[in-house]
């Protein structure tokens, strides 16, 4: 089967292409390096040729609130024409467990949007929704320092490590599409200011950590819910002390 992967070489991207040429598809890693813009529909045409399943891991490059809106609306409908002219039959899309509950996020209201756009398009779908990856503890540690403090929300958050990512995509994309919502967590509910100042400490890193109700999530306020699901996701194999004794220092 051929499989296209917009954002196939990302670190999502990169994971779920090996899984999938492991088991013997044609794989096609698209994203703009490859040749393959989907902003520009630069190479979508030819790449998504004789294509089953694509399936979209791409992110914006900008967190603006008014780009990563135009990204993902642009992107979207780009893919959305080309697919119907290659007669793509499943359309797998990578969101985040949360999405219709932060409309004070800029970006959980661009990706609303790019859902939004692929459940009207009359492609058969699937939309995976995510709690936040391993790998971004780090950048929300340093999105909310100031000075030797981070200061953080005090909300539930339940991570997920990106080979475990890899594999629920990897699965999906081999099932037929559901015209729904598939979720996926990590196997462990932490607050996150908890969560950070577990990931500090093992990294030997003397920031501190203030958990506040007040503290603002990239722009948005937490409640203890906001970031994960009692629906009986896809719960994740790897903890986070796993996942921090291979794959944090990398």
């Amino acid at each position: 089967m051929k499989i296209v992967i917009i954002g196939g070489t990302g670190l999502i991207g990169s994971k779920t292409s090996d899984r999938l040429r492991k088991q013997g598809h044609e794989v096609i890693a698209a994203a703009p390096n490859t040749g393959v813009n989907t902003i520009t529909g630069e190479g979508l045409a030819e790449a998504l040729a004789g294509a089953s399943v694509v399936m979209d891991l791409a992110n914006s490059p900008s967190f603006e609130d008014k780009a990563v809106l135009e990204f993902f609306e642009t992107a979207g409908r780009n893919l959305a024409t080309a697919e119907k002219a290659a007669g793509v039959k499943h359309h797998i899309a990578l969101s985040i467990i949360g999405v219709d509950r932060l409309p004070d996020s800029g970006y959980m209201r661009a990706k609303a949007a790019q859902e939004k756009i692929i459940r009207e398009s009359g492609i058969p779908y699937t939309i995976v929704h995510s709690t936040q990856f391993m790998e971004f503890i780090g950048g929300i540690a340093q999105s909310a320092t100031s000075g030797n403090t981070v200061r953080l929300p005090v909300g539930y958050v339940q991570p997920i490590a990106s080979d475990d990512v890899a594999d629920a995509m990897a699965a999906v994309a081999m099932a037929a599409p559901i015209n729904g919502i598939v979720e996926i967590s990590g196997p462990e509910r932490i607050r996150m200011n908890e969560l950070v100042a577990r990931y500090l400490k093992a990294m030997g890193d003397v920031r501190q950590v203030e958990g506040d109700p007040e503290a603002r999530y990239f722009g948005t306020k937490l409640e203890d819910g906001s970031l994960v699901s009692d629906k009986n996701p896809r719960l994740g194999r790897i903890t986070f002390e796993q996942w921090f004794a291979t794959s944090a220092r990398k």
